[in-house]
């Protein structure tokens, strides 16, 4: 098993930013490909960011693509979100995923480990 565990979010005021981190666990060695996803009130749990198992793939979605920066630490086996230039509608839950996949993956469904969530509000 994997357990993962979000930290970094908060308050912040619209054109702030804020860095996440999700710090991974147990069978570590499995992990592959991670991921960021967020849930606003009343809305479905949504894609933010992937990358692959070596760090040299990402991908975004069209609403967040050069204002965040997904990277990750193997060492550390921790996963980072770089969040630049925050609006109101970045307001969420955000969770970070994990997958013994290789390859990026934008699909809820394609990972198999999730944290509990971090909530990030914007205030404009």
């Amino acid at each position: 098993q994997v357990q993962l565990v979000e930290s970094g979010g908060g308050s912040v005021q619209a054109g702030g930013s804020l860095r996440l981190s999700c710090a991974a666990s147990g069978r570590t060695f499995s992990i592959g490909v991670m991921g960021w996803f967020r849930q606003a009130p009343g809305k479905e749990r949504q894609f933010v960011a992937t990358i692959s198992r070596s760090g040299g793939s990402t991908s975004y979605s069209d609403s967040v693509k050069g204002r965040f920066t997904i990277s990750r630490d193997n060492n550390k086996n921790t996963v980072y979100l770089q969040m630049n230039s925050l609006t109101a509608e970045d307001t969420a839950v955000y969770y970070c995923a994990a997958d013994t996949a290789i390859l990026t993956r934008s699909r809820e469904g394609s990972y198999e480990y999730w944290g509990q969530g971090t909530q990030v509000t914007v205030s404009s």
